[in-house]
């Protein structure tokens, strides 16, 4: 199956969201990446210290807009991917015929990503690192 569009999902779609949804539009510019948030700070612009640890990848994110994740973009959806297992099951609770298509982006090493939000550079640079060894495990999947 070929994932053409794929939504990236975090809880405020300014942090960890944006980061994968930029790595993943540098990796794929021929696919449609979206991304948004279970209770997002609609309308934000992405966390100043997600844009800084990008920088290093030459990835600059100052357009994004946060906004919620409703039925619309599930139902666009190819693959869905999601921070932690707790998320995944928010967005099935909603919308069970995501059952199947939407995963923890750490899935295959069962790792959840850490929100670094209102933590110091740091802990924006560990979760871009587990984002990236993550997206990793998923790039014979997605191509």
């Amino acid at each position: 199956m070929a994932f053409d569009s794929i939504l990236v999902v975090c809880v405020g779609n300014i942090c960890r969201s944006p980061i994968a949804e930029a790595l993943l539009k540098e990796q794929y510019p021929q696919k449609n990446v979206d991304s948004a948030g279970l209770s997002a700070v609609v309308g934000n612009p992405v966390d100043p210290k997600s844009q800084a640890v990008m920088k290093s990848n030459n990835i600059d994110m100052s357009g994004h807009v946060a906004k919620q994740i409703d039925e619309q973009l599930v139902m666009e959806a190819d693959i869905i991917f999601t921070m932690s297992d707790g998320q995944t099951k928010w967005i099935e609770e909603r919308w069970p015929h995501c059952r199947g298509k939407t995963f923890k982006i750490g899935h295959w090493v069962d790792k959840d990503i850490s929100d670094p939000y209102n933590h110091d550079e740091l802990a924006f640079e560990t979760a871009k690192k587990d984002i990236i060894e993550s997206l990793g495990q998923w790039f014979n999947k997605i191509s």
